[in-house]
């Protein structure tokens, strides 16, 4: 055992990000770039690791915990654990003072952690979220630096049900008529695991229609905070400020990260509703009605196996991009072969599956509000699975060692927010 640092010492070495890969029975998972841990992560999590520091096998620590705070172990001065039961619990001995870099190691996913880490850095740079006008709870437009839109966050204290709804009207919804609000098949507040579960169903099962979507924190002030805890960041900040010996001291100075869901943002794409009504009097080639039939049956396979509760036609995206789009692209370019090969692209059509906050019911949407899929209505739904999505689909389903992998994967996500 190296002999261990002490905590101002960790603090001025910011955390790595750490990768790890898969592992052989009966040998260690090795980690990149410093040392070997085993130990298995909850998908969709991340851990922390601290530079130059060596830890026995197995004391690989989860950053989202599964039982709530826990003090750190003896001899383990500065180690940082998280809460999972509440997106306010702060850091704990972690030496740190606001940032919230060191809160996302992104396991086995060097470009998701990048644009994490791009995110991270256009808000330290003053480049914060925006919050999105539409819909029932707070979600923000995540930038970088170049205030290009990179994903969408949205976070647990955030939702319909949180405590911290900045939507007025879904609030007033919420207290003057309770039964015309939410779902009764759903726990409440775990919107940000659904949305990372639909991702990892779509991944297991190679569909390949929902954008990446992990559960991150992040902090904003753009976010919506209780006045105390504003209050709290202010007064810490001055104190930092005036006596900067008592302001050390503080574990935290700012506002307490958010954990929510984070999904990549998709370029290019509109509601399906636009599409499928200009689609009504535009035909389709036949070559591109098969790519959306194709692409229409994954969302239907998923919705099914998410048992998706709110599938209407505004929460799922098409991108199409004719053969006259490219032809108006090459008329403004300059370049006679860039021009070439604008008009030499074929056409084409996806799908992104987005909203999936309320899925995974714990029990069958049976009441008033049942949900049906909004697009059993749709032409492309009374097409029976073509063959191609049957080889997909059914040697994997079929098979009840994936079954059992995906039912553990999901297990392990869900319980990140099993106390809350």
């Amino acid at each position: 055992m190296a002999e261990e640092k002490q905590p101002e010492e960790r603090a001025a070495s910011p955390p790595l990000l750490v990768f790890l890969e898969a592992s052989v029975e009966g040998e260690e998972a090795a980690l990149t770039p410093v040392t070997t841990q085993t130990g298995r992560a909850a998908p969709g999590s991340a851990v922390r690791f601290f530079p130059g520091q060596e830890e026995d096998a197995g004391e690989e620590e989860p950053l989202l915990k599964k039982s709530g705070v826990t003090s750190p172990k003896p001899g383990r001065k500065g180690r940082a654990r998280l809460s999972s039961s509440s997106d306010r619990d702060s850091l704990l001995n972690s030496g740190g003072h606001g940032g919230h870099e060191d809160l996302n190691v992104i396991l086995d996913d060097i470009e998701f952690a990048d644009i994490i880490h791009r995110a991270e850095q256009a808000i330290d740079s003053g480049v914060f979220p925006e919050r999105i006008s539409q819909g029932s709870s707070g979600s923000y437009f995540v930038k970088d630096q170049k205030e290009k839109i990179i994903g969408v966050f949205k976070p647990k204290s955030e939702e319909p049900y949180g405590h911290l709804n900045p939507k007025w009207t879904k609030y007033f919804h919420k207290v003057c008529c309770p039964c015309c609000f939410g779902r009764g098949c759903l726990v409440p507040n775990q919107g940000y695991l659904s949305e990372a579960g639909a991702y990892l169903v779509d991944e297991k099962l190679g569909l390949g229609v929902v954008p990446k979507t992990k559960v991150v924190w992040l902090v904003s002030e753009t976010f919506n905070y209780s006045a105390i805890d504003r209050a709290k960041s202010r007064g810490k900040k001055y104190a930092l400020e005036k006596v900067p010996k008592v302001g050390r001291k503080f574990h935290r100075i700012g506002l307490p990260p958010k954990v929510g869901s984070f999904q990549l943002f998709v370029d290019g794409y509109k509601e399906a509703d636009h599409w499928l009504r200009r689609f009504e009097t535009e035909p389709l080639p036949e070559n591109i009605r098969k790519q959306l039939q194709s692409q229409f049956e994954r969302l239907v396979i998923l919705d099914y196996v998410i048992r998706n509760t709110d599938r209407g036609n505004d929460n799922w995206l098409i991108r199409y991009e004719s053969q006259e789009d490219y032809i108006e692209g090459s008329e403004k370019a300059s370049d006679d072969l860039i021009s070439k090969d604008w008009t030499d692209k074929e056409p084409i059509i996806q799908i992104a599956a987005i909203d999936n906050g309320l899925a995974f019911p714990f029990k069958h949407p049976d009441e008033w509000r049942a949900y049906p899929f909004l697009w059993a209505w749709l032409p492309q739904a009374k097409v029976p699975f073509s063959q191609e999505t049957r080889d997909l689909i059914l040697p994997r389903i079929s098979d009840m060692n994936f079954v059992q992998d995906l039912c553990e994967d999901l297990y392990e996500l869900f319980k990140v927010g099993s106390k809350s």
